[in-house]
């Protein structure tokens, strides 16, 4: 029979409990490339609430911190006598003592990458406007777009270079976050045109359900959303539409008994060089106050 020593399962635990961390955290934090699979994206979307710029939000934080230490406490309470005597024993010998260093290392060089992704993330230029909106200055190159509006007219982002975009996305069958989102960025828009015409920025809606939202509903969902102008609600075939979500980065998860998404709120502006400047939340107060800053 093999004998195990006192303390050895409570440091194959901090072991595991070390490991899934590590493991966690790297999947909440490392960034994505553009050709990143989409289910790795709803992936954090679920789990950490991250949006474009791959962070997580303030729940996925919590989840982040206080798994580990929820899970190290719950250990040291069950297992603190056999954890110090498996401690004990492993730093009697030098091999375990070079394993202890070098596991402390791994953890302070990761604690030190975490600090640099998140200040990668948010060492953009913050600007402040007119009306006080502090607004985080980007300068993405966005993904290709070419989708069918209401009006059977075949819509491209590129036939928009030298104006501002703004970009959303919605469905729908949604009644709750998407009517709102779409009224917010028409009445942006409206706003703007009223104080500086010159300025107008152009709408483009793409649908996150083309499996309903069809090209042959979309006159009637335009009608729906009161869509008007130089405003347009884009579909296609399922795949191409779910190739755009997915080269936006769209974060998306589809309720598979109400066929209903879960998706964040986010508009984006589309400056008049074709570069990504701002992406913000639903808000017309935010919308107008980005376009105002291009």
């Amino acid at each position: 029979m093999i004998e195990v020593r006192r303390g050895t399962p409570a440091l194959i635990a901090l072991a595991l409990i070390l490991a899934i961390t590590a493991s966690w955290w790297a999947l909440a934090l490392w960034p994505l490339p553009d050709t990143a699979p989409d289910w790795l994206t709803r992936t954090r979307l679920v789990c950490f609430g991250a949006a474009r710029d791959s962070l997580p939000d303030g729940g996925g934080w919590v989840v982040l911190v206080g798994q580990p230490v929820g899970m190290i406490l719950l250990l040291v309470l069950v297992w603190g006598d056999d954890l110090r005597a498996g401690m004990r024993r492993v730093l009697e010998r030098v091999s375990g003592q070079l394993t202890v260093g070098i596991t402390a290392a791994a953890i302070v060089a990761g604690l030190v990458g975490v600090v640099v992704r998140v200040r990668d993330a948010s060492a953009t230029a913050v600007v402040t406007n007119a009306e006080g909106a502090q607004l985080t200055r980007i300068s993405d190159v966005p993904a290709a777009l070419s989708l069918v509006d209401q009006r059977g007219d075949t819509v491209t982002l590129a036939r928009y270079y030298g104006r501002a975009v703004l970009v959303t996305f919605a469905f729908a069958h949604c009644e709750t976050v998407c009517p709102l989102i779409v009224n917010n960025v028409l009445e942006a828009r409206d706003q703007l045109a009223a104080k500086d015409p010159e300025r107008t920025p152009a709408i483009l809606v793409v649908t996150l359900d083309p499996w309903r939202d069809t090209p042959s509903r979309l006159p009637a969902i335009a009608k729906q959303w009161g869509v008007s102008g130089d405003a347009h609600v884009l579909s296609g075939r399922p795949e191409q539409v779910e190739h755009v979500l997915s080269r936006w980065r769209i974060p998306r998860v589809r309720n598979e008994r109400t066929g209903d998404l879960s998706h964040p709120a986010l508009v984006y502006v589309i400056a008049p060089n074709g570069r990504i400047a701002y992406v913000v939340n639903g808000s017309a107060e935010q919308i107008r106050a980005a376009v105002r800053a291009l």
